[in-house]
């Protein structure tokens, strides 16, 4: 790609960053690794009725613990700063006065209760969807239809008022988008949109097409929520002779039985994490977050790269560097992509399993602070592989740092019959004058068991059962070898008395 890659991420703070807002971030990212772009982010706060104490925090926290910060935004320097449009309010009304010098935009002085009455009147003559349009917009108060004096009149006495753009008669509208192929739209089926409010403030339309060119952004890689404003956006380039970037918009992530929208809601209802980091609302209600919960960086941004994309290969887990080499526009879907619980919760049991043991001990350190790291390395050895989370090795592997208390009933009352007590008195009477290392006690094991002509299913599971106080678990042989014989013996000295 010749060009100089520009990408953006705008999102509003009007609350917690959505899964979907973070995947949007990342494969914006992406394309601009691959690209050697430049991936910006742009915080548009335009709309303050909606603005939310704390959510931009939140949405640059998001970002940073998904490890895919933006080469410039809010904090981070730039050349085309500032990068909040609320500080960038003297930029716009020039840009909304020079369409309407142009013939492309006007001002229109209707009242918000004028405007309810014509669409009250509209409904009641069967047509519920009345827009302000082509047709429509000769019946009201603007400046198409006021004499210029009567208009200028109305300006210089302060009248309310706001600047849509004058969408033009029966036109197509053509664009390509990259993922989506070619897209057609005719102007008549769009209405005359608000580019500037009563408030003197922008919306959405106009601070972005503006701020996009004036940043220099290549390519808009976006949400499909925005497809339907796509043709405004190409007319509003055309309407100031500018160079429309390249868009691409992304497929909706859908519930896990694709019927509708992922929502915040929907984390509730099916226990799992719609948003990054917890989010705690004014009322103190909690929404649980992917960090909090206990997932793990990578498996998260594994988890969002596959919602809508694939690489076209059978490979799955990915570094951040791997995903830039592979990642490609046109391999991203058309249709919506699915959440799947159980696909994510894969991404983090491999992920997990696939941990260095000395880093896993030294994480294990905030639950277990009394035990030495490198001790916690071999609990992360033995228990991971059962594990999905962190805090599930040192919740299920317990028995490892402290002598059981309780027994597994199931197997007291399937596996521990009239002898066994006899039984596993041999078997600690041939450990005390064994060597203590998994290999030797596998083979005395097996010959034990061979010269008691029974089955392993007489001896292992009550011999864990006196270890561990569990039915299953990691290797017997590596945990007995982990504890040692003195605390073996005692173990089993102890369990034997209990379960007498």
């Amino acid at each position: 790609m010749s060009e100089n890659v520009r990408v953006r991420f705008a999102p509003s703070p009007t609350g917690p960053l959505h899964i979907g807002g973070v995947r949007t971030a990342l494969y914006n990212y992406l394309f601009a690794k691959k690209h050697k772009g430049t991936f910006i982010i742009r915080i548009e706060d335009t709309d303050q009725n909606r603005f939310v104490p704390g959510a931009q925090k939140y949405i640059t926290d998001s970002l940073e613990w998904a490890g895919i910060m933006p080469t410039e935004g809010p904090g981070l320097g730039g050349d085309y700063g500032p990068y909040v449009q609320s500080e960038r309010m003297h930029l716009y009304k020039p840009y909304a006065v020079q369409l309407i010098e142009n013939d492309k935009a006007y001002y229109a002085f209707d009242t918000s209760e004028e405007l309810d009455e014509m669409r009250g009147n509209a409904k009641n003559a069967g047509m519920p969807n009345w827009q302000y349009n082509v047709i429509s917009r000769s019946t009201m108060k603007n400046s198409l239809t006021l004499p210029s004096k009567e208009v200028q009149r109305r300006l210089d006495a302060g009248d309310p008022f706001v600047i849509r753009m004058k969408m033009p008669r029966n036109e197509d509208v053509r664009f390509e988008d990259i993922i989506r192929g070619w897209v057609v739209v005719n102007t008549n089926n769009l209405d005359d949109k608000v580019l500037f409010k009563s408030d003197g403030l922008p919306t959405y339309h106009l601070a972005n097409i503006v701020d996009d060119h004036l940043m220099k952004i290549s390519h808009v890689i976006r949400g499909e929520e925005w497809l339907p404003s796509a043709p405004l956006h190409i007319l509003l380039y055309r309407a100031f002779g500018w160079d429309a970037p390249q868009f691409a918009h992304l497929p909706l992530l859908l519930k896990p039985d694709g019927n509708g929208k992922l929502s915040k809601r929907d984390g509730d209802r099916i226990g799992f994490p719609v948003f990054t980091l917890n989010w705690t609302t004014a009322d103190g209600e909690v929404f649980a977050g992917y960090k909090e919960e206990g997932y793990l960086q990578p498996a998260f941004i594994n988890m969002l790269a596959f919602l809508g994309w694939n690489p076209g290969t059978t490979q799955e887990l990915f570094t951040l560097d791997e995903l830039a080499e592979a990642f490609t526009l046109d391999r991203v879907s058309k249709s919506g992509a699915k959440f799947d619980p159980d696909k994510t919760k894969w991404f983090q049991q491999s992920y997990l399993r696939a941990m260095d043991n000395a880093v896993l001990g030294e994480a294990l350190k905030e639950y277990c602070p009394n035990e030495t790291t490198e001790r916690l390395a071999k609990v992360a050895e033995l228990m991971k592989e059962r594990a999905t989370f962190i805090a599930d090795i040192p919740a299920e592997g317990a028995y490892l740092m402290e002598r059981p208390t309780e027994y597994d009933e199931q197997t007291v009352s399937k596996k521990w019959k009239e002898g066994t007590s006899v039984l596993m008195l041999e078997w600690m009477e041939k450990l005390k004058s064994s060597e203590f290392d998994a290999e030797t006690l596998d083979a005395l094991f097996k010959k034990f068991i061979e010269e008691k002509e029974i089955g392993f299913g007489q001896a292992m599971p009550q011999y864990r059962l006196l270890l561990t106080g569990k039915g299953v678990g990691p290797g017997l042989f590596d945990i007995s070898e982990f504890l040692g014989k003195e605390e073996c013996i005692a173990r089993m000295q102890i369990s034997l008395e209990k379960l007498k």
